[in-house]
């Protein structure tokens, strides 16, 4: 049997490539005979500019950057081998996990801390950047990354407004004469993995803000500043930009993108499979192993899992899914498009436990998902 391994990152846990190991040897141990191909994934989110990197033949640089509470951090992104694509992830310089959990709270944050990699990315030469969201402790609808370029937000009195979430709702005009930097010349495409629009019930406050740190009156002030400021962005653009799929993406970051950036919005796992030849991989796979750190609702509304299920759909070829929690029904794995999903857990522990044991879960588990298919 041909079996096809292509697993995002277990977040907090392993990355991509390990997960791929991990399962390859449970598969092998139940049977040496079964032939596997590792194709270590990301969605746009975290591990994306590493696997883009290796998929290209190029390497992992680091530049100056601020962090979202507008502290100095070096922070890395991809180059391609030949030097002309950068691969940088939002994350790395505005995400969540640089942040102490008392530090986190969106009002105060900002996207700055990307725009200066975006600057250090074309200082190398690049001439193309993709750009992954997800992971981020922002909700400043791509404010700060603005102003690292240096688009300026001022407010009534015709003064320059910090670039945080609490000040969206007091932009009066977004100037762009000062620009030193102009990344609408290049071409950049952005990767996000949900279709949330900038604003409303599903938009970036409501649905993301509150795992941000955010509480119900701050989530109604940030919702409030993306509505006042989407009419001045959409002005800006000079097309619809609120509602387009993923705008509301990384606290708005996607609407930023489309804004400030010029930047094309797709779906990360798209990209990424393209790059890897995830196609031609599945053409020659009899079953695809994937996995993910959490399978739920959320899954449905765009992460790797259904973008994995809707091309082998189309080839036939079966899915199934090993992940570190399971909370979707099955009603849910079905219309994902899985065979079968299995949590890794065998025992009831407690969360610090579960991240050291993920390796060893997902090769106890594959070593049993390869026995029913011996069985079979």
């Amino acid at each position: 049997m041909r079996i096809l391994i292509a697993s995002d990152t277990f977040k907090d846990a392993l990355p991509a490539e390990a997960v791929c190991q991990a399962v390859e040897k449970g598969l092998k141990t139940a049977n040496d005979k079964f032939r596997v191909t590792l194709m270590p994934l990301a969605d746009g989110g975290e591990g994306t500019a590493a696997i883009l990197a290796h998929h290209t033949g190029g390497q992992m640089v680091e530049d100056r950057a601020s962090n979202p509470r507008f502290e100095p951090i070096m922070a890395q992104y991809g180059m391609s081998g030949d030097g002309k694509t950068a691969f940088i992830e939002m994350a790395s310089a505005s995400g969540l996990q640089l942040l102490k959990p008392e530090e986190r709270n969106p009002l105060r944050t900002s996207t700055m801390g990307t725009g200066a990699l975006i600057i250090a990315a074309m200082g190398r030469g690049a001439e193309k950047i993709i750009l992954g969201l997800g992971g981020s402790a922002t909700n400043d609808a791509g404010m700060g990354m603005a102003a690292a370029l240096g688009y300026r937000f001022l407010d009534r009195q015709g003064h320059e407004l910090e670039p945080v979430g609490e000040n969206l709702v007091k932009v009066h005009r977004i100037d762009d004469r000062m620009l030193f930097l102009d990344p609408r010349q290049i071409e950049i495409i952005t990767l996000c993995d949900v279709d949330n629009p900038l604003f409303g019930e599903h938009g970036a406050a409501r649905v993301f803000a509150p795992q941000k740190g955010a509480d119900q009156a701050a989530v109604e002030l940030l919702d409030a500043g993306l509505r006042h400021i989407a009419p001045q962005m959409e002005k800006l653009a000079g097309k619809p930009i609120a509602e387009v799929p993923g705008s509301g993406a990384a606290g708005g970051m996607g609407a930023g993108c489309l804004t400030y950036l010029g930047a094309s919005l797709k779906p990360g796992i798209e990209t990424i499979m393209e790059v890897a030849g995830f196609e031609t991989a599945l053409d020659q796979a009899d079953l695809v192993i994937t996995g993910e750190g959490r399978l739920d609702e959320q899954t449905l509304r765009g992460k790797l899992i259904k973008g994995i299920t809707q091309r082998a759909r189309q080839k036939a070829v079966p899915v199934i899914a090993l992940c570190g929690a399971l909370q979707a029904s099955p009603e849910a794995v079905r219309s994902i498009g899985l065979q079968a999903a299995f949590s890794i857990q065998n025992r009831p522990v407690d969360l610090e436990t579960a991240l050291q044991e993920t390796a060893s879960r997902l090769e106890e588990t594959a070593f049993h998902v390869g026995q029913l298919l011996l069985a079979g």
